[in-house]
């Protein structure tokens, strides 16, 4: 089974999902599927919020596809793909209307960039974060900007610097990824429903005002976040990430 991109309309509120059969990796076409719905609902007259969400139970998103990791042959390839997160977050940055993600299971490596750069995260106690890049080599370049703009420089260097450790979502709201935390799926959708019901019925410019000031100072991502990705194509070259993805598929 492939994976999709789908979207629903329903009295203003735009519920985005996402699925992969492989624990809701993010291929390329995945990405680019992501950003140009982002892109397109946030143009849209009859839309006032977009809800982010994936499908499934145990995962929400585990990043990267490590097929297409080895696939990539050169340097130009490899930005190309990593490039595909960088348009993701920048389309989730600019776009006018708030995105709030529901964060229902664990997310590791850019799906913890996919929910640092949603407005408002609502999550369960399943969310454990991780950030794995170390371990394959790279490192969290192209989501940097956005989860240390959420969490702060320290606490992004403990997540970078501790790819094989999980952090609770506890300790994930604590530091400013989730907004809520609840014990149970169920109590996370109920709030997510009735915060997002809410948040529909404020006056729509003021929240459009409110986004930008939001990412006040965050322009310069514009460039920066494609640097990143060049940094990260070089990177999945060398002898290290060959060597540690091929054992790592090999396992799987």
């Amino acid at each position: 089974m492939e994976g999709y991109v789908r979207f629903s309309i329903d009295k203003g509120l735009a519920t985005l999902r996402f699925h992969h059969p492989s624990h809701n990796a993010l291929p390329g076409y995945i990405l680019s599927q992501l950003a140009e719905q982002i892109e397109s609902l946030g143009q849209r007259d009859d839309v006032g919020l977009i809800a982010l969400r994936s499908e499934g139970e145990k995962t929400f998103c585990a990043g990267a596809s490590f097929d297409e990791l080895l696939a990539i042959r050169d340097a130009d390839g490899g930005k190309q793909f990593f490039s595909g997160f960088a348009r993701v977050i920048l389309a989730m940055k600019n776009c006018p209307k708030l995105i709030v993600a529901l964060v229902h299971a664990r997310a590791i490596g850019g799906g913890v960039g996919l929910a640092a750069a949603a407005d408002y995260v609502i999550a369960t106690r399943d969310a454990s974060i991780r950030l794995s890049e170390l371990a394959i080599g790279i490192g969290p370049f192209v989501i940097g900007p956005v989860v240390e703009y959420r969490i702060g420089r320290p606490a992004f260097q403990k997540l970078s610097l501790t790819p094989d450790e999980w952090q609770t979502a506890s300790w994930a709201g604590q530091h400013g990824l989730f907004h809520e935390v609840f014990e149970s799926k169920a109590q996370a959708e109920a709030y997510f429903a009735e915060f997002t019901g809410k948040l529909l019925s404020f006056n729509p410019q003021a929240l459009t005002e409110l986004k930008e000031i939001f990412w006040q100072g965050c322009d310069h991502w514009e460039q920066l976040l494609y640097d990143r990705a060049a940094i990260s194509g070089k990177l999945i070259l060398t002898d290290f990430s060959r060597r540690t993805l091929a054992a790592l598929k090999a396992k799987t």
